[in-house]
This record gives structure tokens, C-alpha cells and sequence, in this order.
């Protein structure tokens, strides 16, 4: 009886797991050409990360200015009109960006007025900035899954990564600082409804890693408006316990208050860090949240950055 019991335990465990790594592995083609078309959009018109510094590669001309070394300026280029360029090269050092979402049940939510599941767009997010990360020369991973991937088709690899996932990733929970190293930055996608204490705790040891985090908390937008009303039965998609609720209006303004809170404990915690930290919610853009954190890093990397 005890053997059936354990069996039949084990059964309730991993078949859950296995149905979820099914889906996500059906889905992350479509996900991937979406992620594309995301990131070739954002793309579009800007200049990414460059900037002037050792390399080879030519970057642009510029103006001779007064009192730098003769020997840096370009004569070819000078002789065709009256005045003095110096040909810049572009900066080649190469940067890891370490790219995490959360696949947890939570993040498979999704409201009728929601373009995606939070899952999905929290791999669009992650797979588009894995395109235009590596497009500019950037090294890019996975925490747990992947090392560094340097290579225009790291996108690709890290799907294929993703496909293959066990448990141990479909799980969510932020990722441990083990592998991250000083300097890197962290992109961290996801609903963050697990426990405060053990969030702080785990982004404390990529803090002390000498990382530099970026989250983006996914919504669905009944999840930030609460537009429940009369009785409604509330489940929490990983433990299944369900909460019956007479008149759910009476809720919605402490449900709000709760949720403030929390944003403003997670994000006083970014600011201590000197992290960045934004919102979403799936019924926007995606590339909203893209545009602010490519500009971000841009920021860190130009001279004189926080990098």
C-alpha cells in the first residue's frame, strides 16, 4: 500500500512537469520567430551599443580636435576637403548578459484581455534581447541551463536549451549568483510571487557578485486592475489551493495595497543596488520593456557609464 502510495505520489509530481515541458518545447518556435520580429523592430533605426575604443573594427570619422597626436589622423580621408579627420574603430570588448524567465505554473496565466500567457511573452522578452544582444557581439546565458553563448544564432541555442529543460528550471525561483560573475548583467523576466524573503535573498548574492540586475515583473492586466466582482473562486496554479471569495469588490482595494507594497519593497531593493526596475503587462508592447533596458545598457557601456 505504502509502494502504491509513493508510486501514484511520484506520478502526481512528474506527469505536471512533463505536460508543462511538452508545451513550452511546442511553443518555443513560434516563440522564437515572434522574439525575432520583436527584436528586429526595436532594432530598427538604432545605433545599439557602439562607441569609440580598441578594436578593428572602422566605426566613423571624425574631426581632428586640437592637441591630440598627429599620428591619429587619417591624410586620405583629410585630403579631400579642408580639414583634419581621425578614424575611429569600434569598442570590441565582449560583455556577458546573463538572461533568465521565470516557467513557473504561475507564469502560465493568461486573462482574455491579455495578448500572451505571462510565460510567453516572458520568453519573447528573453529570446529577442538574446537576438540583439549577440547581434552586437555580446555573450549571452542562461543561468543553470547554458554557459555563455557567443554567436549570432544564441537565440536558437538557447531555445533549444529551453526545450530540452528539466524540472529543475521549469521550476522558476530566481537563479543562484554560482556562475555569475563581476560585472555581468542579470535580466531577470517574471511575476516574482514568490516569497519575498527568499527573492531579496537570492538577488543579494548577484548583488554581492558584483552583477548588475534588471528586472521586468510580467502582469497579465487583471492582475493589476482586479476587475472581480460577486463570488469568485481564486486558484493558485502550483499548489492548486483554491480560495472562495462572496463578494470580491470588497477585496479588490487591499489586494492593491498589498500589491503596491510589494513592488515598492522589490524596487527599493534595485534602487540600493543601483538596479534597474520596471513593470509590464502582457496586454502592451513587447517591445516597450526592450527599448528600456537596450537604452540601459547603452547607458552602462558609453564612457563615463556606470558600467
Amino acid at each position: 500500500m505504502a509502494v502504491r502510495d509513493a508510486e501514484a505520489g511520484l506520478a502526481g509530481a512528474v506527469l505536471p512537469a512533463l505536460t508543462a515541458a511538452k508545451t513550452l518545447a511546442e511553443s518555443l518556435p513560434d516563440l522564437l520567430v515572434e522574439a525575432r520580429r520583436v527584436a528586429a523592430t526595436v532594432l530598427t533605426g538604432w545605433h545599439g551599443r557602439r562607441r569609440a575604443g580598441p578594436g578593428e573594427t572602422f566605426w566613423q570619422f571624425r574631426p581632428f580636435i586640437a592637441g591630440e597626436a598627429a599620428g591619429r589622423i587619417d591624410w586620405r580621408r583629410s585630403a579631400r576637403d579642408d580639414h583634419l579627420y581621425v578614424r575611429e574603430r569600434e569598442w570590441e570588448a565582449t560583455h556577458t548578459v546573463w538572461l533568465w524567465a521565470d516557467l513557473s505554473a504561475s507564469m502560465q496565466f493568461r486573462s482574455p484581455l491579455a495578448a500572451a500567457p505571462k510565460r510567453d511573452r516572458a520568453l519573447v522578452l528573453l529570446l529577442a534581447m538574446a537576438d540583439m544582444l549577440s547581434a552586437a557581439g555580446e555573450r549571452v546565458g542562461f543561468p543553470g541551463l547554458t554557459d555563455p553563448i557567443l554567436g549570432r544564432n544564441a537565440a536558437e541555442r538557447l531555445a533549444t536549451g529551453l526545450a530540452h529543460a528539466d524540472e529543475r528550471v521549469l521550476a522558476g525561483g530566481v537563479p543562484a549568483a554560482d556562475r555569475i560573475g563581476r560585472f555581468a548583467d542579470v535580466m531577470l523576466f517574471g511575476d516574482f510571487l514568490d516569497p519575498l524573503d527568499e527573492i531579496e535573498a537570492r538577488l543579494t548574492a548577484i548583488a554581492r557578485a558584483g552583477a548588475t540586475g534588471h528586472l521586468v515583473e510580467v502582469r497579465d492586466p487583471v492582475e493589476e486592475t482586479f476587475p472581480f466582482a460577486g463570488r469568485t473562486e481564486f486558484r493558485d496554479p502550483e499548489s492548486g489551493f483554491t480560495w472562495t471569495v462572496g463578494r470580491a469588490e470588497r477585496i479588490a482595494a487591499d489586494y492593491r495595497q498589498r500589491l503596491a507594497a510589494r513592488r515598492e519593497r522589490l524596487g527599493g531593493l534595485c534602487r540600493r543596488f543601483g538596479w534597474s526596475y520596471m513593470t509590464h503587462r502582457t496586454d502592451r508592447p513587447a517591445t516597450e520593456p526592450l527599448l528600456a533596458l537596450y537604452a540601459r545598457l547603452a547607458e552602462r557601456a558609453a564612457p563615463g557609464g556606470t558600467a
